[in-house]
């Protein structure tokens, strides 16, 4: 455990409040870490400097512009506009009266020390004796920017380094101070990891702290390579991407987005200690000449690519830097054998193993491409070892840093371990290359991995105490794994398992490839929610989530194809029966099933959630029935779903009894326009951009809690289904009194459709499908106030869908969207 956790006190009674913040400076990364506080619902105010142009009225301009420029960001800085309304901007001569109110300041004004301070010395008098004063600086030694502060306020400051986007980049290192009070570290600990949904890692206070330090060094390193092995721009981004589990940016496009300028200020400011002495830290020659010309990447228009906006062909409008000629040409597509023959692998160590050649026999690659990536990582993992105990206390820090920080699938120690570290420092000694003397003591006292899972727990070697010690995991975060470890599986298919999470809740972990939903998920869900199962006589809840990188990307798509190529229409519309029957035993389950969707949850993953007693969604949520995108409609019971939402919706704001006046509720504007909107978000297939924009879709209650730390999730969905459990929870019954519109009302919708058609904003196949969505929505080809059944709407979905199997439109869309992974609108 690090020293700065151990330090935190046992009672929480004495860790302050945060109910109000402030950020100073109103630059790109100090308006986005505003933007994401107010997110989490605080109000916030923003100051910077007042310009020297500026009139009475815009003294605040600075603050005020970056306020503006946060409303149109890309991608967004809100999870809802509206939440802009929380941010005050001010500025540093007017408004420092304000400060007074908060609890936590954050600074974030420029790089520069005497500023810091200044501002520092500035702000003091404004502020209560319990204010926490953090700073964002990832270049200047924390201590330093305080010297000259009072006693007072040293205690109350130390380090929390955001990284951009803030919003979406879950890493926050904390970085303690020697004189900060352990309660104002846990303070803002515990904030940031439950209300801001950070990842919280305790870094020392060294020169670019933990994922900076490793992270710029492995871009610095595949660079060399890149120089030493004669390869291109293009080869090491596509070396560098989700081949090894990084992002597929890769090395060079990451850099563009992110900033050379930043990348070369991280870059001059690493240490010269023990851990740079076998390693380069330089910039290349090139790079210097990059940044002289101000080729800084994306904020420029040029760096080590560039965009041609006026290419003939807009696919092809990207080109890449020539390195040694610091020339532009069109960028390559580039294959290498042994990125071909890692794509066969299921797993990231299975495709380590194959792709740096530690692989089993004949299928270990030697090519150039398995060269540059062995040299490149076996350089990371001993620098990030070399780095210990100077950046952090633990491997699992480092680990958790460049996971949440520079989004790696696994750590350097993970990626160690899973190539196998004996078998690859033997290798490096045959090569008679650098082996760290930290992985030379877990050898020598007998471990094989950084990592051991014996008796289902998880330990790390302590490279200080030289044994195995308890990773520590914050009170209320696990994922499914752990559970797995500690207590085994009580039934599992190669798409689903059922876990035991504790408290009498089960788990239902999806784990197919993409968690596309088939047979599989089918049919563990239908027997485990089934009411006469032992499952459901044996807890008292259930949660449907999972430990993949998203919740569920739909139905699978392949497997329907296939049977809609061999024209197996009683498949088809068994497998429609199927799903519906699964969907259904979630919503009718005699105990609580609670959804707990995250990152892409499209399709028929919308309709799991749509089908539980609640949800407990994550904060970052990109959730939408897009089934009309591949020619179809929701028919897993989503287009039954929204048309009940839509009445409950109409029935409660037009004040109309649906069951005592059918007919005259049939005819309401008010079910019109409810209807409208839930055609426009199966129709269009829109997607949120955000839990909070997924309520606005219907798609979520205003009763589901959100989790902005996805690591929380699991356990926080648990809860929810206790809770549920607890207080008296009934399965709803079957509706069979259903009053709905029929065809008459159904006919203003259709004339949407065709004006959208002949402005040719949608195609032929679309209208068609609008039609079906339409006749699904509204009930069928039935009088108004007609009185339905959940089945009858069913019935009209899998009706509908088998319908446009049978289109060649759809399996043109459905086709075209599996080897894409993108929409065809034909």
């Amino acid at each position: 455990m690090s020293t700065a956790l151990a330090d935190a006190p046992a009672t929480v009674a004495t860790v302050p409040l945060i109910r109000r913040c402030a950020v100073l400076g109103a630059g790109t990364m100090g308006s986005r870490i505003a933007a994401h506080l107010a997110n989490a619902g605080l109000p916030v105010v923003l100051l910077d400097i007042v310009p020297k142009d500026a009139d009475p009225a815009g003294r605040s301009r600075i603050a005020q512009q970056a306020l503006q420029a946060l409303l149109k960001s890309k991608p967004a800085a809100f999870y809802d506009k509206s939440s802009a309304g929380l941010i005050t901007a001010g500025n540093f001569e007017d408004d420092l009266a304000q400060l007074k109110s908060c609890d936590w300041i954050i600074e974030a004004v420029t790089e520069d020390l005497a500023i810091k301070q200044a501002l520092l010395e500035k702000i003091a008098p404004y502020l209560r004796h319990d204010t926490i004063v953090t700073t964002n600086t990832s270049g200047l030694p924390i201590a330093s920017i305080v010297a000259k502060m009072p006693a007072d306020f040293r205690s109350r400051w130390f380090g929390t380094h955001f990284f951009n986007p803030p919003r979406y980049m879950r890493l926050l290192e904390i970085i303690r101070t020697p004189e900060v009070n352990a309660q104002a570290i846990a303070a803002i600990a515990d904030f940031a990891d439950r209300r801001l949904g950070k990842a919280i890692v305790y870094a020392h206070d060294t020169p670019n702290f933990i994922a900076n330090r490793i992270g710029v060094f492995a871009m610095l390193t595949a660079t060399a390579l890149m120089q030493e092995l004669d390869l291109t721009i293009e080869d090491v981004d596509a070396l560098t991407g989700s081949s090894i589990g990084w992002p597929r940016t890769g090395t060079f496009r990451l850099a563009d987005m992110v900033g050379i300028d930043v990348l070369g200020h991280v870059a001059r400011n690493f240490s010269s200690t023990k851990a740079e002495d076998a390693v380069v830290t330089k910039l290349p020659a090139f790079i210097e000449t990059m940044l002289e010309r101000k080729w800084l990447g994306d904020k420029t228009g040029q760096g080590f690519y560039k965009k041609i906006p006026d290419a003939p062909d807009p696919k092809n409008n990207r080109q890449a830097l020539d390195w040694k000629t610091l020339d532009y040409r069109p960028a390559q597509r580039t294959k290498f054998p042994s990125l071909e023959m890692a794509k066969n692998a299921e797993t990231l160590p299975e495709r380590l193993q194959l792709l740096i050649g530690n692989g089993p026999g004949p299928n270990s690659s030697k090519d150039k491409a398995s060269q540059f990536q062995w040299t490149l990582l076996t350089r990371i993992w001993n620098y990030a070892a070399d780095c210990l105990p100077e950046i952090a206390d633990d491997i699992s820090s480092i680990d958790r840093a460049m996971r949440t920080g520079f989004n790696w699938e696994l750590g350097p120690f993970e990626m160690w371990d899973a190539v196998g570290v004996p078998q690859s420092v033997e290798r490096l000694r045959t090569r008679s290359e650098h082996i760290s003397p930290q992985v030379e003591a877990l050898l020598a006292s007998g471990k094989t991995s950084w990592y051991s899972d014996a008796a289902g727990t998880r330990t790390e070697f302590n490279t200080t105490k030289r044994s195995y010690q308890p990773v520590h995991q914050p009170e209320g975060i696990a994922n499914v794994a752990a559970f797995k470890r500690s207590n085994g599986v009580i039934r599992k298919n190669a798409g689903a398992s059922l876990v035991d999470i504790g408290e009498g809740v089960a788990c239902i972990e999806l784990h197919s490839k993409k968690n596309a939903i088939g047979d599989d998920i089918v049919s563990l869900i239908t027997q485990t929610l089934h009411p006469d199962s032992e499952h459901v006589r044996n807890f008292r809840g259930f949660v449907i989530t999972g430990d993949a990188s998203d919740f569920s990307v739909g139905a699978n798509l392949m497997q329907l194809l296939l049977a809609m190529q061999e024209g197996d229409w009683d498949e088809v519309d068994l497998a429609v029966r199927a799903f519906q029957r699964m969907t259904s035993t979630i919503k009718f389950c005699p105990r609580p099933v609670v959804a707990a969707p995250f990152n892409l949850c499209l399709g028929g993953g919308v309709e799991i959630s749509l089908h539980a007693a609640a949800r407990q969604p994550g904060a970052e949520l990109y959730m939408g029935l897009v089934e009309a995108g591949v020619g179809l409609v929701p028919a897993g019971g989503g287009t039954k779903e929204m048309a009940l939402h839509a009445i409950d919706a109409a029935a409660i704001e037009s004040g109309i009894s649906p069951i005592e006046s059918p007919r005259q509720f049939a005819f309401s504007g008010e079910l019109q326009e409810a209807l409208k909107q839930r055609f426009e978000t199966i129709g269009m297939a829109k997607v949120s951009m955000s839990a909070a924009e997924a309520r606005g879709l219907d798609l979520l209650k205003p009763s589901d809690k959100i989790t902005l730390n996805r690591e929380r999730l699991l356990l926080d969905a648990c809860e929810t289904a206790v809770y549920l459990a607890e207080n008296g929870y009934a399965a709803p019954t079957q509706r069979t009194q259903i009053p709905v519109p029929g065809d008459q009302v159904g006919a203003t919708l259709k004339l949407g459709v065709h004006l959208m058609r002949q402005a040719e904003y949608i195609s032929d196949h679309d209208a068609k499908i609008g039609h079906h969505i339409i006749r699904i929505l509204c009930g069928g080809s039935v009088t108004p106030g007609t009185f339905i059944t959940e089945q009858y709407l069913l019935d009209l979905e899998r009706e509908a869908f088998v319908s446009l199997c049978g289109e060649r439109k759809t399996q043109e869309r459905i086709a075209f969207t599996l080897k894409t992974g993108k929409p065809l609108r034909n």
